[in-house]
């Protein structure tokens, strides 16, 4: 079905928009949804015409949603006249799929780093573990030793994110 289309291709897109900017999953999967009503009533009128791409309209769609919605509960009151000058929505766009490819490389060049090196950059980075912390579990002798070894991790990760980044450009 095109809705399910629609959906797969678009959805990831707009909940990182939603999410970025102060929203939850949840919220994300409203404004889609509001955003599929729009769509869908414009596409009856009779008089439609898509002249971007479908990608640009949905986001665009979505982002004037989410602001309103922020308005309303006044975590955010722009000029949403003068944002439109700030930020074209392509910029955005190309932005947010540049990241999407960048982080995509990381998750890549994070599943090459092996053991114990994923697992201790993990463990700092995403799960906020202390040197002692992570010490006591990877069997390191003090936190320096810890530190160290973080550190080797981490400049082995870049050399293979940029290696790969670099074949990717």
């Amino acid at each position: 079905m095109a809705i399910e289309s629609i959906y797969k291709l678009h959805y990831s897109m707009v909940q990182a928009l939603i999410v970025n900017n102060n929203g939850s999953a949840d919220d994300a999967r409203d404004i889609f949804q509001e955003a599929m009503i729009v769509l869908y009533e414009k596409a009856s009128s009779g008089t439609f015409e898509l002249t971007s791409q479908l990608k640009t309209y949905i986001y665009s769609i979505c982002r004037r949603l989410w602001l309103k919605r922020l308005q309303q509960q006044q975590k955010f009151v722009p000029d949403i006249a003068a944002l439109d000058e700030m930020v074209l929505v392509e910029d955005e766009l190309e932005h947010h799929d540049r990241k999407n490819s960048e982080l995509m490389m990381m998750e890549k060049a994070m599943l090459s780093l092996g053991e114990p090196c994923k697992s201790l950059l993990e463990s700092y980075y995403l799960q906020k573990k202390n040197m002692t912390e992570i010490a006591g579990d990877f069997g390191y002798t003090n936190a320096d030793n810890a530190k160290n070894q973080k550190y080797k991790c981490l400049m082995r990760l870049k050399k293979i994110f940029f290696a790969e980044y670099k074949n990717n450009r």
